[in-house]
């Protein structure tokens, strides 16, 4: 038993040289080409309520909902202002002006049609607060609601909630291109 292991494992471990081809053999030669994606990196804070990522000139910060508004409200709190002074002062120093896009966005708990609206109102709000805080002129706002259509992470796995991922989903995301 033993010695036909040995020569079965001898068999599979020993190298055995490449097929050659036939003599007759020809074909043309093609060039693989495969497309580079962007590595897209992004810097999260310590506390895991902000991120930053950059994709070319894009810059797309994430702030997420649990620190801008309390369950269910799309008013802003008064850290929250605190917050979007800092994200202002941001754009103010890194932006090349033009439009700047705030966009909202829910987990997947309540319907379609109500974190849609709740993340458009959120948007507003946000809109609204920087507005007053973005003093060049060059700068337009803009504000999206997206509801749960754009999770950042799965709200389920394994048909399970992962609340961890849902807190991340909750999120407002001021997106802007940078000076070059």
């Amino acid at each position: 038993m033993f010695r036909s292991l040995s020569v079965a494992l001898a068999l599979l471990l020993s190298p055995t040289p490449p097929p050659s081809p036939p003599p007759d053999a020809t074909g043309a030669v093609e060039d693989l080409v495969f497309p580079i994606e962007d590595i897209v990196g992004e810097v999260e804070s310590m506390d895991g309520t902000e991120s930053e990522t950059k994709q070319g000139r894009q810059v797309r910060v994430a702030v997420t909902s649990d620190v801008l508004f309390a369950l269910d409200k799309w008013q802003l709190t008064g850290k929250a202002r605190q917050r979007l002074a800092k994200v202002a002062e941001k754009v103010e120093a890194e932006g090349a002006g033009g439009v700047v896009t705030i966009e909202g966005h829910t987990d997947d708990q309540g319907t379609d049609a109500y974190n849609r609206t709740l993340s458009e109102r959120r948007a507003q709000s946000v809109r609204q607060a920087m507005s007053g805080q973005l003093t060049n002129a060059g700068v337009t706002l803009e504000s999206r609601g997206f509801g749960e259509s754009r999770p950042k992470l799965p709200n389920l796995i394994g048909g399970k909630p992962v609340e961890k991922n849902r807190a991340k989903n909750r999120r407002v995301e001021i997106v802007f291109t940078a000076k070059q």
